[in-house]
């Protein structure tokens, strides 16, 4: 049978070298209507429905603990669980592969694809993936990657990138969709079918009947996990769609990337995860489809599987007591859909696979803070709480930004592929330096306060609506507060003065 066509290229997961500042690549997205709209529709719909799964759980907050107990514990002994992994795996008859970048980790699986002779893989489940670039390396390499999750396989028709951690596809339309795939899939397989509608039906239906020819053929396929059980050797993928069951089952090579935060200690542990991460994400009480596989059976699924274990600065994550919190996450996004910043900015700002607040954190602390974009992130917040209230592994998101905020002013040393590097400091930090001063000098002498307000407060007209010397970072999205008539001072004396 004739190989299907390449598919279209997918954007390399790191953010280019001339990525913008998250407030610049984020301001023509906050003046997208037609984007603003989809993505108010839809988290606030999904956030309407966790909350109501939530709210079934009598228990919610002590599964909330555990989960938290069970991934701090990990963190704590992690280099014995993934060796304890890593023979667990063996021992079922797979095989074991330590990454410890980017690089490595695609040089890895290539070299896997390219010994079975194939040319082609199906990939599921592929968030690790597309944080190192895999399809790009496969590409150059001759190999074409199919996705297949279906909001996966919008964003690769439509020549995109993924803006949501659970719906990669959110900021596009039934009628987007529907114009892609009239237009695109026919490029490299099953065309749809030419009266297709924006119906949410048909449109799952041309997708469906899409990927069926690429699974039936498929013999190699790439996976991510949503957990590795360091007891057992089982990995477990949630999802809710079908296309993982036949990507994990039908073809004969199967080759996991998974991030080494993934592993849980025994397989009870699951108990908690299969509670709380469908909830918080797809606001399910179970998910539809849930599949574990324990290295190689004979005669049932593919006959060879190989575990890619990537490290791709998590370990550098680790090692601070404040940051690693962001290696808890369960990848269930809801905290992307209570951000009042996403919802109005989107994925596309953070430039990074891993969007909304928990990419805030996760990015800059697996990148470096050296790109524009990353010593950004930890300010696109609004440190509202939100999503830490959501988290059900509690992540106290806003403490880790708060104290990325200070690495990137201090431009202190950190650790960064076991090397010490110092982080570039931000703008400002001088003027910032003789403000304080000059505030301190005004605030202790209370004749000196007085007067200040005072001569404020007639020249209030004059005031300006943004504060001069300042860096943009602050004032392109701050106004000054208006300067009152009085004084709260003025006011109190002329207050108390008042007969009663």
């Amino acid at each position: 049978m004739p190989a299907f066509p390449a598919p279209p290229p997918s954007p390399a997961a790191p953010a280019p070298p001339d990525f913008p500042a998250f407030p610049a690549a984020a301001r023509e997205a906050v003046h997208n209507e037609v984007l603003r709209a989809n993505l108010r529709r839809a988290t606030h719909t999904i956030r309407d429905r966790r909350r109501r799964a939530v709210a079934e759980l009598a228990d919610w907050d002590r599964l909330r603990a555990a989960g938290k107990a069970v991934k701090d514990h990990t963190m704590r002994h992690l280099d014995r669980y993934l060796l304890q992994l890593e023979a667990a795996v063996t021992a079922a008859g797979g095989a074991v592969h330590w990454a410890a970048d980017a690089a490595e980790a695609n040089r890895i699986v290539t070299e896997l694809v390219r010994a079975t002779g194939e040319r082609e893989v199906v990939k599921v489940k592929s968030m690790a993936t597309q944080e190192i670039g895999l399809n790009e390396a496969l590409e150059a390499a001759g190999i074409a990657a199919y996705e297949t999750d279906l909001a996966e396989l919008i964003v690769q028709l439509g020549h995109d990138r993924p803006s949501h951690i659970l719906v990669p596809a959110i900021h596009r339309n039934r009628a987007e969709i529907r114009d892609i795939f009239r237009a695109e899939m026919g490029g490299w397989g099953r065309p749809a079918p030419e009266a297709l509608g924006d119906d949410p039906r048909e449109l799952a239906e041309a997708a469906r009947l899409h990927l069926r020819e690429k699974f039936l053929r498929a013999k190699v396929a790439v996976s991510g996990a949503n957990f590795m059980v360091a007891e057992t050797g089982t990995l477990v993928v949630f999802e809710s769609e079908g296309n993982g069951r036949m990507c994990l089952t039908l073809p004969e090579t199967l080759i996991s990337v998974v991030g080494i935060e993934k592993v849980v200690p025994t397989f009870r542990d699951l108990e908690i995860f299969l509670q709380t991460l469908p909830r918080s994400s797809t606001a399910e009480r179970m998910n539809p489809y849930t599949t574990m596989w324990t290295g190689t059976t004979d005669g049932d699924g593919p006959s060879a599987f190989h575990l890619v274990l990537l490290d791709n600065g998590r370990t550098d994550t680790l090692a601070d007591p404040t940051g690693r919190q962001a290696l808890r996450c369960i990848r269930c996004s809801a905290c992307l859909n209570v951000c009042p910043v996403y919802e109005r900015a989107g994925g596309h700002a953070y430039g990074s696979v891993y969007p909304g607040p928990i990419g805030a954190i996760l990015s800059p602390q697996l990148r470096g803070t050296a790109s524009a974009i990353d010593a950004s992130l930890p300010y696109a917040s609004t440190l509202c709480g939100a999503c830490y209230e959501v988290c059900p592994v509690a992540i106290d998101i806003p403490e880790v930004l708060v104290h990325l905020r200070e690495r990137v002013v201090q431009g202190g040393p950190v650790t960064r592929g076991g090397i010490r590097v110092t982080l570039r400091p931000a703008d400002g930090r001088t003027a910032e330096r003789a403000a304080m001063r000059a505030a301190r000098l005004l605030l202790d002498r209370p004749g000196a306060l007085r007067a200040a307000e005072r001569l404020l407060a007639r020249a209030r007209r004059l005031a300006p609506r943004r504060l001069p010397g300042a860096g943009r970072a602050w004032t392109d999205s701050r106004e000054l507060p208006t300067v009152a008539p009085e004084s709260f001072r003025d006011w109190w004396a002329r207050e108390r003065s008042t007969p009663q």
